[in-house]
């Protein structure tokens, strides 16, 4: 058997002129959870669609689980898309045991499963409401549970937390850690640099369809590394403006500073003492993903790849294919 979940090689998707993936390479081991991060529109949702079968490549080639991304491989996987298909009109329990038999969970057992994750998610009160008298938020929650009922070996993931109050993607972002824990092997596509890096063991940054780079996320900041360091001062934030630091970016209650290359981190203090400013914290900190994208693709194609929109410089101004998808809920 081999160690890969997913394998692509070459992979390319075009929809008549335009190219939306390149020529795409990409390893996904089993047991690991990997990221496939960029803006959106980057190629993120046609890759995982190529991943399932939903899109044939125009050239390249795919392996899911082993083997062929076919009906009998797809079976063993758990999909939630970023465009969400429920039956409104059903019961919450109904919808999801429904949803267990489609893919083999007999009818008893898929209740009983059903009931566990709704009381897992706080939801076990609505279980004979209507889907649509839940909230977005909700039924997010419940299309989730949908999407592992079965006890998938993979569990494919597009955009899982867009919509999610901060408090529903903690327990989201527990229950995916407690399900890789168990054994399964996860994929997720996001334009949030920080969730990826709170989740991924390995991360594939994509961007204009191209894939820029991929790997150990631990790898990748430690070769990535310049001396990036957070700190904490009182005094005016205008010293931060000058040679040597590429961005300044609001923390808690300081400064993630990315410093150009060949500066060495010493100079921050050098600088913050002739400014006179008190510094109150200085720590040396791996680089963070965006900067890592923005170094590889440019800030032009970095677009909305998880870049707050606080983040900047002090003296810068403030600023389907539905039915193919439907098949493998």
């Amino acid at each position: 058997m081999t160690d890969l979940a997913i394998r692509l090689r070459g992979v390319t998707k075009r929809f008549g002129g335009h190219v939306a993936v390149r020529d795409l390479d990409l390893d996904v081991p089993r047991g690991t959870i990997c990221g496939i991060l960029g803006p959106n529109g980057s190629g993120k949702t046609t890759s995982i669609r190529m991943v399932l079968g939903i899109y044939v490549p125009d050239s390249g080639s795919v392996e899911l689980l082993g083997g062929e991304p076919d009906h009998a491989h797809r079976k063993r996987v758990g999909y939630l898309p970023e465009e969400r298909g429920m039956y409104r009109k059903m019961k919450v329990m109904d919808h999801l045991a429904f949803i267990g038999e489609i893919r083999g969970v007999r009818a008893a057992e898929g209740r009983r499963r059903a009931g566990e994750w709704l009381e897992r998610l706080g939801l076990s009160e609505w279980g004979d409401r209507k889907v649509e008298d839940l909230s977005k938020g909700m039924q997010q929650k419940v299309q989730f549970a949908a999407t592992v009922l079965h006890e998938p070996d993979l569990l494919i993931l597009d955009e899982p937390f867009s919509g999610l109050d901060p408090i529903n993607q903690d327990v989201l972002e527990t229950i995916v850690r407690e399900m890789n824990a168990a054994g399964v092997t996860i994929l997720f596509s996001t334009h949030l640099m920080g969730q990826a890096e709170r989740l991924c063991r390995r991360v594939c940054l994509i961007s204009r369809s191209r894939k820029v780079l991929d790997g150990n996320l631990r790898e990748i900041r430690k070769a990535e590394d310049r001396g990036d360091v957070v700190v904490e001062f009182e005094g005016d934030a205008g010293w931060l403006d000058g040679p040597g630091i590429e961005t300044a970016s609001p923390v808690d209650d300081g400064w993630h500073l990315t410093l150009h290359a060949n500066t060495p981190p010493r100079t921050v203090v050098e600088r913050a003492l002739a400014a006179g400013v008190e510094l109150r914290r200085f720590e040396r900190v791996a680089p963070r993903l965006h900067e890592i994208f923005v170094r590889h693709a440019g800030a032009d194609a970095a677009g909305d790849a998880g870049r707050p929109a606080e983040a900047r410089l002090p003296a810068e101004a403030s600023t389907k294919d539905s039915q193919g998808e439907a098949a493998l809920r």
